[in-house]
């Protein structure tokens, strides 16, 4: 038994049911759980003589759990900056997102996993729901499995094409994307999960993910969900994700995207829903009836204009009971991997737009990037808060940093100051896979030679700065 003492911690946030908040704490981890939490004194009476592998210095730290990445596209991460920051997001997914996702091949999809995992460790995500890879899914496990990271990916699937196919999509990318039709989606997504599902002693996960939208019929959508239960996985996709595509579905369909994700029995609770943010007050109902959860990514809202401060609705999904975690969605999309942002952003836009202050409080920001992030990709029995018995997917940030100076209230501080280049450990399954911010698992200058040198070909590839790419759309209208 491997046996880890983290000693005297100033602030540890449990995020337990109560939000217990101890200081002057200690862990104890024995392989890859914790075994006991508690004051610094009580922990060292209890565990007088005995021996430790490993003792971490936790003074003028602040102990949480692993932040949990509730929607990201680890394979969009050579893309950061290249799409421009005028397109809303049909444009910005049909124009933009397909031809580069086409482009990037093998080797570029595994050092672009490990650039994402090598960001995501950074800044304090330990565990992260991934909408699946462009090339084999094994790629994206066997890269997320070096790094030492805890995650879920999957294959990405859809089986719709548009009527008209742009003159910018190639052949190679148009077969790349959609499958005949949804039994053979289906096919290739079982087995993925059949050959991926619990690698390197069950950290990695494999779901049954698709794209989800018009590039979707409604048999890949039910079948999704169903799939996914009988195979006892979870299932992501995008859905309501602007209000043009809120109102392409009323005009087709008679039904906004949620109500009609009812009608054709593709709810329930192992599916996880990103975006969200056109929603009617009654769909928020059907949500709640059906257990699915939501991943709100802040970050795109405000670099793509969906209008989530506008027209979404997630203080009342909140209310509602609704499990509303965060995500930082793909680089293109946001920015950047780092999860403190997201809290920032979910604590703050609500309280701004609705001119109510006591929107989404701190502690309720740090829940959704945490213990809720674990609900949403069903492993809160396992992760997502500091109790006894849970896995040890642990962050410590360093108060030392000007930013945490002074600290009078950690729960503020974290959301309203910190940001992700603060963490100082990183603790994950138990393994301490970064320590004072030195990765143990990866090369950090070897993947960023390599993430630049293969960025190059892939942007050549997708043609996006040779062709002329137009950032309007009316694909699927």
């Amino acid at each position: 038994m491997t046996r880890i003492l983290i000693d005297n911690v100033d602030y540890l946030l449990t995020v337990d049911q109560h939000d217990s908040i101890l200081e002057h704490a200690s862990v104890v981890i024995e392989d890859t759980r914790i075994a006991a939490i508690g004051r610094a004194d009580e922990i060292a009476a209890r565990y007088q003589g005995s021996r430790f592998d490993r003792i971490i210095d936790g003074r003028r730290t602040l102990l949480m759990p692993g932040l949990v990445e509730a929607h990201v596209h680890l394979s969009e991460q050579l893309s950061r900056g290249l799409f421009p920051d005028s397109l809303t997001t049909r444009p910005w997914v049909f124009n933009w997102a397909k031809p580069f996702y086409a482009a990037v091949d093998e080797e570029a999809e595994h050092w672009s996993v490990l650039l994402a995992c090598l960001e995501m460790i950074k800044t304090g995500t330990t565990c992260f729901l991934d909408m699946g890879s462009q090339n084999d899914a094994g790629i994206t496990v066997q890269a997320a499995a070096q790094a030492g990271i805890r995650g879920i990916t999957g294959r990405h699937a859809a089986d719709v094409k548009p009527e008209v196919i742009p003159p910018y999509w190639t052949p190679e990318m148009v077969a790349h994307h959609f499958f005949r039709d949804a039994d053979e989606a289906l096919a290739a997504l079982e087995a993925c999960v059949k050959r991926w599902n619990g690698y390197a002693d069950g950290r990695i996960r494999c779901w049954v993910n698709i794209e989800g939208k018009e590039p979707c019929s409604p048999e890949l959508h039910r079948g999704a969900r169903e799939l996914a239960e009988r195979l006892g996985v979870g299932t992501t996709y995008h859905i309501a994700s602007s209000i043009e595509e809120a109102r392409v579905s009323e005009q087709k369909y008679g039904l906004w995207p949620v109500e009609r994700l009812e009608r054709i029995g593709a709810l329930g609770p192992n599916l996880v829903l990103a975006h969200v943010v056109a929603i009617k007050e009654s769909e928020i109902a059907l949500l709640a009836q059906h257990g699915t959860k939501v991943a709100f990514c802040p970050g795109t809202s405000l670099k793509i204009a969906k209008g989530a401060t506008r027209i979404g609705k997630y203080p009342e999904m909140l209310a509602a009971g609704i499990t509303v975690a965060l995500g930082c969605d793909g680089v293109s999309a946001s920015g950047a991997l780092d999860m403190t942002r997201q809290l920032y952003l979910a604590a703050g836009l609500f309280k701004d737009a609705r001119m109510d202050a006591a929107m989404i409080p701190a502690r309720q920001a740090i829940r959704m990037a945490t213990i809720e992030g674990a609900r949403a990709l069903l492993w809160d029995a396992e992760i997502g808060s500091v109790d006894v018995g849970k896995r040890a997917d642990l962050i410590l940030f360093d108060l030392n940093q000007v930013e945490w100076v002074p600290c009078n209230d950690p729960v503020q501080t974290l959301v309203y100051a910190a940001t992700g280049s603060s963490v100082k450990h990183s603790i994950i399954n138990g393994t301490l896979v970064m320590e004072n911010r030195r990765v143990l698992t990866l090369d950090e200058a070897e993947i960023i030679e390599h993430a630049r040198r293969l960025t190059e070909r892939v942007v050549a590839r997708s043609g996006l700065k040779r062709l002329h790419i137009p950032i309007t759309t009316s694909l699927y209208d």
